[in-house]
């Protein structure tokens, strides 16, 4: 890369290119995490170096109890990096505080989760348009919002159900349009398949791939899957000293 990105206090959009430069997406320099501290803290990853273009999707591997969940709450804003910095859009979350970070995630970023975290006493429809409601959009394009998304997710005709009559496999989806509902810039996927089978986890799987790209968004997903890994535009494996390339570059 020519030039970091410049940390902006607002937000909205990545800042304009120089000279013909593209800006990440995300923008991700030195980050480490430990707990504990010093002499005796005990390292979970350190030098994290990582940039992800618009439309980008990115599946970061790794052995079990090596931090990729937590790299992933570090990016979120949702768990706070040792060191290094963070930066979306070209705003630096780790400048941020508590308040600022909780209003750029509402505006900016969505989240898949292995559990999916639907809300049982909600709709479909509901819980798709939660991320709307939250900011404040006017009733009529929530409404024009969440059918556009259940539609292109295949639930269309099940939007008046609640979540105890919905498989596995649909719940992934309704946590999938809701992700998407709101045209977030960046998607951060935790073990989005690590609930379903194997066919459930495919079709799901094609459907976030193609979804993001169709957004413009950018997506990290951290996996142990392979199969689900498969469907990323690249494969990173995290370890304790960096990402590596699973191509053989080494990033960190």
């Amino acid at each position: 890369m020519r030039r970091s990105p410049r940390p902006e206090g607002g937000s909205g959009g990545p800042p304009p290119a120089e000279d013909g430069y593209a800006w990440p997406m995300l923008h991700v320099r030195q980050l480490a995490k430990w707990h504990g501290v010093a002499p005796a803290h005990t390292p979970v990853f350190a030098q994290v170096d990582l940039d992800v273009a618009v439309g980008e999707f990115v599946a970061i591997v790794g052995e079990s109890g090596v931090g990729k969940s937590t790299l992933l709450n570090c990016l979120a804003g949702l768990d706070t990096p040792s060191a290094g910095t963070v930066t979306v859009l070209g705003t630096e979350l780790t400048r941020l505080d508590e308040a600022g970070q909780a209003h750029f995630r509402r505006r900016h970023l969505g989240f898949v989760f292995q559990a999916f975290h639907v809300l049982p006493h909600l709709s479909v429809a509901q819980n798709v348009a939660l991320p709307l409601m939250l900011l404040g959009a006017p009733r009529a394009q929530q409404a024009a919002r969440v059918a556009e998304e259940l539609a292109a997710v295949g639930l269309d005709s099940l939007g008046e159900r609640l979540p105890q009559q919905l498989s596995g496999g649909q719940l992934q989806r309704v946590a999938l349009a809701r992700a998407l509902v709101h045209r977030p810039a960046l998607i951060l996927a935790d073990e989005p398949t690590g609930n379903l089978d194997p066919d459930t986890a495919e079709r799901v799987m094609a459907l976030l791939a193609r979804q993001t790209r169709q957004h413009g968004a950018a997506c990290i997903m951290v996996t142990h899957s392979q199969a689900a890994a498969a469907h990323a535009d690249r494969v990173l494996r995290l370890t304790p000293t960096g990402v590596l390339d699973t191509r053989g570059a080494a990033h960190g």
